[in-house]
């Protein structure tokens, strides 16, 4: 019996596998070892995994997760699977796994995850032999939904949003910069509450002044990352992520704009990743 989990930072999906398949899942809040520590997550895990799995006992547990790609931050997550599964042989590995064998299959290609957070990696078709460096939420993230959520934060804030769209802004939200500026510098997860406004965007993207707020995110998404790696115009570069999937048209028209071709547009890993952990069962 193999768990896989695939965790950004705002939720994570997880599958129980056994040689027949896919035999339980469930869905949790996200997992982000720079934001949580071991306790919090092991609290967590007990508070909202083991209900959705009841009995559940691993033999091996694989864990990909945003955050991941440290050694350190990776034994924060092992040891707080560990504390829930004793006996299970514990696997922590970076979301950017999980994304290149996903999208990329065994053939080469630039993964990209455009979720919460974002990332990039260059891919052989067996391992990553490239990734652009990830500065994270407040330096990076560009073309994410923190990132996003940023720009129309910054605009209203500016009060440079149109009239129809700030309007329409202080209809849904009712806020201010008081409240704004708590939930950034003073609470957990700002991260989170920023991408939270991408709904907002979802919803006014046909306005010329969403639309292009959109645009310039994806834009800055591809000249920080993709553009940088080698021939990257030669290769299939493919997205994984609610952003990447609900923004889709609009991500396919700034990546034309750039040279760059896009492959597969997944809103989630999880079912590549079934597929891969059942093929290993089977073997």
């Amino acid at each position: 019996m193999i768990l896989i989990a695939d965790s950004g930072s705002t939720k994570t999906a997880w599958r129980l596998l056994e040689t027949e398949g896919v035999t339980a899942q469930a869905h949790t809040i996200g997992i982000n070892p720079y934001y949580q520590n071991t306790d919090e997550i092991a609290q967590s895990l007990k508070d909202s995994l083991l209900s959705q799995l009841p009995g559940c006992a691993p033999q091996e547990i694989y864990f990909y997760g945003a955050g991941c790609s440290a050694k350190d931050k990776q034994e924060i997550v092992k040891a707080a699977l560990a504390e829930i599964f004793p006996e299970a042989e514990i696997h922590v590995h970076h979301d950017l796994e999980a994304a290149a064998r996903a999208l990329c299959g065994n053939k080469e290609g630039i993964a990209c995850i455009l979720g919460t957070g974002s990332n990039t990696c260059l891919y052989d078709g067996e391992k990553i032999v490239q990734n652009m460096p990830n500065l994270g939420f407040i330096l990076g993230d560009e073309g994410s939904g923190g990132y996003m959520g940023k720009l129309l934060v910054q605009a209203f804030l500016n009060q440079e949003l149109p009239e129809d769209i700030h309007h329409a802004f202080m209809a849904r939200y009712n806020t201010d910069r008081d409240e704004i500026v708590d939930h950034v510098y003073r609470q957990p997860y700002p991260n989170r509450y920023m991408a939270s406004y991408a709904r907002f965007l979802f919803d006014h993207q046909q306005h010329p002044y969403i639309y292009q707020l959109i645009c310039q995110g994806f834009t800055d998404f591809f000249l920080k990352t993709v553009v940088k790696y080698p021939a990257y115009e030669k290769k299939e570069t493919h997205f994984v992520g609610s952003i990447a999937f609900y923004f889709a048209d609009i991500l396919r028209t700034v990546a034309q704009q750039h040279g760059i071709t896009v492959g597969q547009i997944l809103e989630s890993p999880i079912t590549g990743l079934s597929l891969y952990h059942q093929q290993k069962i089977t073997v």
